[in-house]
């Protein structure tokens, strides 16, 4: 037995030297490209490919580096596959050449607020658009989040987005939302967010969880990054009937064995 198709299981790749939890791991593009190829193998549904860290404090990268980076892994994926790709950029001028190479989603953590000509380059392509709640920047992000009701704020951040969105003329239909996990947002937030995760389906829109080795795991767990694969896969299963849509992880095989047997769990 495997999970619904309408569950899709995305695999992250860094291309960068400073993420938070493989950092460097891939840096280079065969490393990237023999991890992407891993992935596919391992069943999953979409690549979503990075060339700038957003962890807390990170530094901005350039134009030209982020497109060094992930532009030849964008065209080395495409040469062996038809799997669907992310690109994982607030930048119109990464997101336009990428989908030039051969992606078909943009995701951007900035929810189309940092760059104006994104705007104009969703609209006039055709592919999906991931938009994902963060209170402040990467660079500030951490320092002191504070909410009062964290569920209904991230709710009416999306609610503005996508009245924004649609008053662009942008197809509502091809909009992920992603509430930001670990993303200006502390172990309560977290925690709290995922306990409601299914609240966000009430905006009639998909829902990406991007949960992988963040550090509230570390918080409750004492893990170090690279160690929280497993646990990462238990918030997964327990998320499956919560209307998540897309799973980004870092280890696919992991996260499609905890969907399996949370599926057939649901249906017995």
């Amino acid at each position: 037995m495997t999970i619904a198709r309408s569950v899709r299981i995305m695999g992250i790749i860094n291309v960068t030297p400073d993420s938070f939890s493989d950092g460097g791991s891939f840096f280079d593009c065969g490393s990237a490209f023999d991890q992407a190829r891993l992935m596919i193998d391992q069943g999953a549904d979409i690549l979503d490919v990075g060339g700038e860290s957003t962890r807390p404090y990170a530094e901005h990268v350039s134009v030209d580096e982020e497109l060094h980076r992930v532009i030849p892994v964008i065209e080395s994926i495409r040469s062996i596959s038809d799997i669907p790709i992310s690109i994982d950029t607030s930048k119109a001028e990464v997101a336009r050449q990428a989908l030039a190479a051969g992606a078909d989603i943009i995701n951007d953590v900035t929810a189309l607020r940092k760059d104006p000509a994104m705007i104009d380059l969703v609209k006039n392509s055709s592919g999906e658009l991931i938009i994902m709640h963060m209170q402040g920047t990467p660079g500030t992000m951490q320092d002191a989040p504070h909410y009062d009701e964290v569920v209904e704020e991230v709710m009416t951040f999306f609610r503005e987005r996508l009245d924004f969105i649609a008053a662009a003329g942008i197809d509502l239909n091809r909009v992920t939302i992603d509430p930001g996990i670990g993303f200006g947002k502390k172990l309560e937030h977290n925690l709290v967010i995922l306990n409601h995760l299914e609240r966000l389906s009430e905006l009639g829109r998909s829902v990406l969880l991007g949960h992988s080795r963040k550090r509230f795991l570390g918080d409750l767990t004492g893990l170090e990054a690279d160690q929280r694969d497993a646990i990462t896969s238990v918030v997964s299963a327990l998320s499956f009937d919560k209307n998540v849509s897309i799973f980004r992880v870092h280890d696919v095989a992991a996260t499609r064995q905890a969907l399996d047997v949370a599926r057939a769990i649901r249906l017995a």
